[in-house]
């Protein structure tokens, strides 16, 4: 099978690396044709700290995956996140030539073009550019434009930024995997396709994906991306705690956080002990619940109200930007028990677990439906996309190749400017930093 037939998504996570091979069924839900998962041993809060040994996670993960399914992974798409994310509102306008002529896509491309142009700080790259809502000779509150007569266009922007270095540092590694980079999506945006619905989005909703690394936060309103965040801390720091406060190993930490673990200290009794194996014949280690959860309880805490301020910022407390549909909690964290129950406490926000099973077919494995994997699904239905898209385009260019224009239909070609041959803002990013990457090799 070519690679034109099934698409793939690569999430290098902080905890482990999830490469994923899928495709749309006749029903249009995503088919899942072999996963592989290996240990991420180079990557730190999200961001590429070493990297030969995330070259080797990524290639194990991968051969898995070719292993499982049968079929050989040529190019994918890519999460990024990391404390080195910021994002920023931006407005900006085009006057166009000829306002008699309708507002069609390239002159919504010039909009955003004109944004990447922004001049950012030294080291640092715009990695999206996602329009909100736009504005046509000062009428307000426009979602579509297209189609619609005016001279001045405007838009509101939301700009996601990242490191130059972190961004080059995940492509070497793609690269030099054997790979090749099909696009980089911001991950809480992979996770958000994943999990949420789009009755959510318009109402209003904040996304948290509790990773190894880090806790990505997304929020929408009214169909629209409006925030996003990534806060520096995970279920890695939660374990790291969990080590330090009852003198364990990491791996012990970890079964620990697994097992017995709760966000809500007052659901265990006094006499609740669990007994830890002692290291090379030493005595067993007793540590009560109760402690185990206060640990847990004052970590989560903190990133939760970190969460909750990024919320606030946004202006969740007006009227017009509330949240109607509260908060949806995904990723590997998100599994903690009692992490509902202790969400809603802080934020008074109406909480569920958000699964990827929606849009899976039905016969997928209940492993791939956990919000585990939550933005390894989102980033493959990110790369369906991009085929899908790269699929029409060539449709489009062999049909014009094969049907001369007629007399007397050239006007009605210009004047259906949805029909032209084109590249999305996505596709001239991705080719944009493919570039880059080569550049810097």
């Amino acid at each position: 099978m070519e690679q034109g037939n099934y698409s793939v998504g690569l999430d290098i996570g902080t905890t482990k690396i999830v490469a994923i091979i899928g495709k749309k069924n006749e029903y249009s839900k995503i088919e899942i044709l072999g996963i592989g998962k290996s240990k991420s041993l180079g990557v730190h809060r999200g961001v590429v700290n070493n990297i030969t040994q995330t070259i080797k996670s990524i290639q194990q993960a991968v051969e898995q995956a070719e292993t499982n399914s049968g079929l050989k992974i040529g190019s994918v798409v890519v999460g990024i996140a990391g404390q080195h994310i910021r994002s920023l509102q931006h407005s900006d306008y085009i006057t166009r030539k000829d306002s008699e002529e309708v507002i069609n896509e390239d002159d919504l491309d010039s909009l955003c073009n004109q944004v990447y142009k922004l001049i950012m700080l030294p080291g640092e790259e715009i990695i999206h550019v996602l329009p909100q809502e736009y504005k046509v000779d000062g009428q307000a509150e426009i979602k579509e434009p297209i189609g619609m007569y005016g001279g001045r266009l405007e838009a509101n922007f939301h700009v996601v930024v990242g490191q130059v270095s972190s961004i080059k540092n995940v492509g070497r590694c793609i690269k030099s995997a054997g790979l090749d980079l099909g696009n980089i999506t911001l991950e809480p945006l992979a996770s958000a396709d994943a999990v949420l619905s789009m009755e959510e989005k318009e109402a209003g909703v904040a996304l948290i994906d509790i990773g190894g690394g880090t806790t990505d936060l997304a929020i929408f309103k009214d169909g629209i991306i409006r925030h996003t965040a990534v806060i520096p801390f995970g279920g890695g720091v939660i374990t790291e705690d969990i080590k330090e406060g009852c003198s364990i190993i990491e791996k012990q930490a970890e079964s620990l956080k697994v097992r017995f673990g709760s966000a809500w200290p007052g659901e265990n009794k006094d006499n609740e002990i669990v007994s830890i194996q002692g290291l090379r014949g030493r005595e067993p280690k007793e540590i009560t619940l109760k402690n185990l959860s206060k640990i847990i309880h004052a970590r989560v805490v903190e990133i939760i109200e970190q969460v909750y301020v990024e919320i606030k910022n946004y202006g969740h407390d007006e009227q017009k930007k509330k949240l109607i549909a509260g908060i949806v909690l995904t990723g590997g964290g998100s599994q903690l028990k009692h992490l509902k129950q202790l969400v809603e406490y802080i934020t008074g926000m109406d909480t569920r677990i958000g699964y990827p099973n929606e849009h899976l077919a039905g016969d997928s494995d209940e492993e791939v439906a956990s919000p585990l994997y939550a933005t390894a699904v989102g980033l493959l239905m990110n790369a369906i996309r991009n085929q899908e898209r790269k699929s029409a385009m060539h449709v489009n260019t062999i049909r014009k190749e094969a049907e001369p224009v007629m007399a007397g239909f050239e006007e009605e070609s210009t004047a259906n400017p949805r029909k032209k041959e084109r590249k999305s803002v996505f596709d001239k990013w991705s080719e944009k930093l493919k570039d880059f990457l080569d550049n810097a090799e």
